[in-house]
Formats: structure tokens, C-alpha cells, sequence
């Protein structure tokens, strides 16, 4: 079987490349095709601030738009204006800084007192199986009752002045503080433990050095639940026959149909709140630094 090949062209001679008899298409124009990271990044891109507002500023704009068109009756719910002129009128009168001071002061006590209890018994009890035996099962025992119904039994024990109020936050914050606390120290990764032995580390050693910084997460966590508590626990403690406070002014408000100084009150609690929360956030990043987080994508 033999193959044919062309001849090579003589020296010298060039040859025409064959024209092709198709037609030439010039090529589309082409769109950049943006990743979907890119695009999430530019949504990104606001700040964060602005971004967590979005929601509560289109809130306020319907709840505007309602009460001007009346679809919400100011006997029922006084419109954003009001409930800021209403607002501004007792921070002028000085009414809502004392009542903010008051309620202030029994938050700031009743969260000092359950904090050190719930704290010295979540100590106790996860650091010795002693100590869980005798405190546990007393502790869960009391944190099924609900802790509200105590509020007539605080009235005959304690009266009906600060100290009721106070008892009941602080009985609110101790649980939530010792059931974290706790569950952070059991949940120390055994293996530290031993590797703190393995250098040497005594008993209080391995408290100090390994177990309290290992239980901190669980007890900030706490801290956070026990504030949000301590909120709630004011609003029921300063409905047993209260002459200041935020829900001193709530109640005087709720006999005259004030829905827009009730609305005051309600804002001053949210507001309350987030700033205590926004301080642990704070106490976290500062004392969590050595604790890798994910943080959302």
C-alpha cells in the first residue's frame, strides 16, 4: 500500500492559501459574568449598621402610614409622632430619667446578688462530685417552679418594698447564670485536663489555669440569658405596688389609656436591653480573643 504525498513547491515559489468560500462571523459581544460572591459582596459592601436598621425603620414607616390613614385607631395604638412627643415631653419633665435611674438600681442589685449566688453554686457543683450531689438536684428541684408564682410568697416574706423586687431578678439571673456555669465547667475537654497534670498543675491549678477559662464561653452565655431575664423579671417586680420605676410610670399610664407613654415605657425596656447586651457582646470580644468563632458568611 503506498501513500501519496504532494510534491514540496519549488524554491522560491510561494503558494496561495485556498480562500474559504464561507462567510466570516464576527464574534458576539460578551457580558462579564460576575461571580455570586462578588455580587453577595457588594450587597456587602453598606455598612452593617445600615443594614440591621433596614428592618426596624420599615417597620416604623408602616406603622406610620396605618395611623395616618387610620387603619390603626390612636385609642388603640398611638401613632410613631405621638409616641415621640409623649417621649420627649417626660425626658424634659425629668420623669423618665428617674424612673430609668430607679428601675437601673434594682437591676444593677438583683443582678449582683443572683450573679454571685448562681455563680458560687455552679462552682461548687461542677467542680465536685461532692458538691453536685448536694447542690444539683436542689437547684433543678427550685428552677421548675415557675418563678413569677413566687411573687405572693416574696409579698408576705419580704414586704412590699424594694426587697421583693429585687429577690425576684435575682432569683431569675441566679438560675440562668448556675446552668450555664455549670454546663461550661463539665464541658471542659478532658484531654486538657490531663495535659495540665501532665505539667504539673495542682488541683487549684488546673482551676485557675484550665477549667474557669474553659467554662468562661458558657458563663458569658449565661450572663447574656441572665440580663434578658433580669428585664423581664423588672417588668413583673414593678407591678407589686410600685411608687417609681419604669413600671411605676407604665401602670399610671395603663389607668389613663396613655397607649403612647405605655409605648415610651415598652421602648425605654428594648433599649435598656440592647445596651446590656451590646456590653456583653463587648465583654465577650475582649475576653474570648483566644476562642475561634465563626462569624457568618
Amino acid at each position: 500500500m503506498t501513500v501519496s504525498h504532494a510534491p514540496p513547491p519549488p524554491p522560491g515559489l510561494s503558494v496561495a492559501p485556498e480562500k474559504s468560500s464561507a462567510p466570516i462571523r464576527t464574534p458576539p459581544d460578551l457580558e462579564a459574568v460576575v461571580p455570586a460572591s462578588v455580587r453577595r459582596s457588594r450587597l456587602r459592601s453598606a455598612p452593617r449598621w445600615a443594614r440591621r436598621a433596614v428592618g426596624p425603620l420599615l417597620l416604623l414607616t408602616l406603622w406610620q402610614v396605618f395611623s395616618a390613614t387610620g387603619v390603626l385607631d390612636p385609642d388603640v395604638l398611638a401613632s410613631p409622632g405621638t409616641i415621640a412627643r409623649a417621649g420627649a415631653d417626660l425626658v424634659a419633665d425629668g420623669t423618665l430619667p428617674a424612673a430609668m435611674g430607679v428601675s437601673l438600681q434594682r437591676v444593677l442589685l438583683g443582678l449582683l446578688l443572683g450573679g454571685v449566688v448562681g455563680t458560687a453554686l455552679a462552682l461548687v457543683s461542677g467542680l465536685s462530685r461532692l458538691g453536685e450531689d448536694l447542690v444539683d438536684a436542689t437547684v433543678q428541684m427550685l428552677r421548675t417552679v415557675p418563678w413569677v408564682g413566687l411573687i405572693p410568697l416574696f409579698i408576705i416574706w419580704l414586704g412590699i418594698g424594694e426587697a421583693p423586687k429585687v429577690a425576684l431578678i435575682a432569683l431569675g439571673v441566679a438560675f440562668h447564670l448556675y446552668l450555664n456555669v455549670y454546663a461550661g465547667i463539665r464541658g471542659v475537654d478532658a484531654q486538657l485536663i490531663e495535659a495540665g497534670q501532665s505539667l504539673g498543675l495542682g488541683r487549684w491549678g488546673l482551676v485557675r489555669h484550665v477549667v474557669l477559662p474553659g467554662a468562661l464561653p458558657g458563663a458569658m452565655t449565661g450572663l447574656r440569658y441572665s440580663l434578658a431575664t433580669a428585664w423581664l423579671a423588672l417588668v413583673f417586680g414593678e407591678s407589686i405596688n410600685a411608687d417609681a420605676g419604669i413600671g411605676f410610670l407604665m401602670n399610671q399610664a395603663r389607668e389613663f389609656f396613655r397607649t403612647d407613654v405605655i409605648v415610651v415605657c415598652l421602648v425605654v425596656y428594648a433599649f435598656l436591653g440592647l445596651t446590656a447586651d451590646v456590653i456583653v457582646r463587648i465583654l465577650e470580644r475582649l475576653l474570648l480573643q483566644w476562642r475561634p468563632t465563626f462569624t457568618g458568611q
